[in-house]
């Protein structure tokens, strides 16, 4: 059975941090692409991060680029994202994904993500209070 959980969501005060883990089960992880992403209230989805796991090159959003960090442990079949200086509009609810085939990463430098990835997270909710 497949699986991508994420955890580590929490309420965190403005300019704080947090780090949240997306665990995999069910796939060979190594040969997957982990992106990040968020959604707020009231809005769409969007790319934050993007890890190849197979050479642990990482991507991101201009938005979130300096302030959050990807970082993968195959052994562990696990991807971090940790999250710096947070603001209240990284509030949202944070999804980690699975993309095999092609090169989904590079995208992410311009804010673009493929629309269809091959494995989805619950989510974990990351509240950022002023």
């Amino acid at each position: 059975q497949v699986l991508l959980a994420e955890s580590g969501g929490a309420l965190v005060q403005a300019g704080g941090s947090l780090r949240l883990s997306c665990q995999a089960s069910g796939f060979t992880f190594r040969e997957y692409h982990i992106g990040w992403f968020r959604q707020a209230p009231g809005q769409r989805r969007e790319p934050l991060a993007c890890i190849s796991n197979s050479d642990g090159d990482a991507y991101y959003v201009p938005s979130v680029k300096g302030r959050f960090f990807v970082s993968g442990n195959n052994a562990e079949n696990t991807v971090y994202l940790l999250m710096n200086s947070l603001r209240p509009e990284d509030t949202g609810v944070y999804y980690c994904a699975a993309f095999e085939f092609g090169r989904p990463c590079p995208g992410f430098k311009h804010g673009l993500s493929p629309p269809e990835w091959d494995y989805w997270g619950q989510g974990t909710q990351v509240t950022v209070s002023s």
